[in-house]
């Protein structure tokens, strides 16, 4: 019984748990359709040591007059359309109004080739990283992964709504009678006895006084 309710304690806090990490992903979805923030998992160790492979960024939209050489800044691969996080090397408006941007890896040896072409107001930036958090996701939402997560999560559930069980202790408290509902019944019996005993002791007295 002891270890049905620790289950159940337990079930209540991973339940609560992966709760709050459900309303941080949703909302981290919902800012990245607003294009308030763009997750990105790192694959390739090409910004080490300052970016890790398995890394998870967290970027977001920054005027691109504001980038200066030596930031960090993630933009499309012009062949492929994969986004790219270098560290800006030049930059440098045209006369059509777009932006040419040259970025190197911390680890490479040399550029990326040729330029990045901004035609927006707005680069991605990394604001915040996860160490490690790419690696998470990415193993969390593989198949082999996810199914028997949520085959656990719906155990949890289910333990979780299961009906405290009362102690020994309890149940004996609740069976027993409470000592004021006990002598309430003593004192009415006693009550009930003498107002009796006393109408008698009337009665006989009041025939006395009549055969007198």
């Amino acid at each position: 019984m002891i270890l049905l309710r620790a289950l159940k304690a337990l079930a209540d806090v991973l339940v609560w748990t992966l709760a709050v990490i459900g309303v941080l992903c949703g909302a981290l979805w919902a800012a990245g359709q607003a294009g308030l923030v763009q997750p990105l998992v790192v694959v390739s160790g090409s910004m080490e040591p300052a970016i890790m492979t398995g890394d998870l960024l967290l970027d977001t939209p920054v005027p691109v007059e504001q980038v200066e050489v030596g930031d960090v800044v993630s933009l499309p691969n012009p062949a492929t359309g994969v986004l790219v996080t270098h560290r800006v090397v030049d930059i440098a408006p045209q006369d059509d109004g777009t932006w040419h941007v040259r970025m190197q890896g911390d680890a490479n040896d040399t550029e990326d080739g040729g330029a990045y072409v901004v035609t927006d107001d707005t680069v991605l930036s990394p604001r915040w990283r996860v160490p490690g958090g790419g690696d998470f996701i990415t193993r969390l939402t593989r198949p082999s992964t996810a199914v028997p997560l949520l085959v656990a999560l719906a155990a949890l559930l289910a333990l979780s709504r299961l009906p405290a069980s009362r102690s020994g202790h309890d149940r004996a408290r609740a069976r027993r009678p409470s000592p004021g509902s006990r002598g309430g019944a003593a004192a009415g019996g006693l009550t009930a006895g003498v107002g009796v005993a006393a109408a008698g002791g009337a009665g006989s007295v009041a025939g006395r006084g009549r055969g007198g």
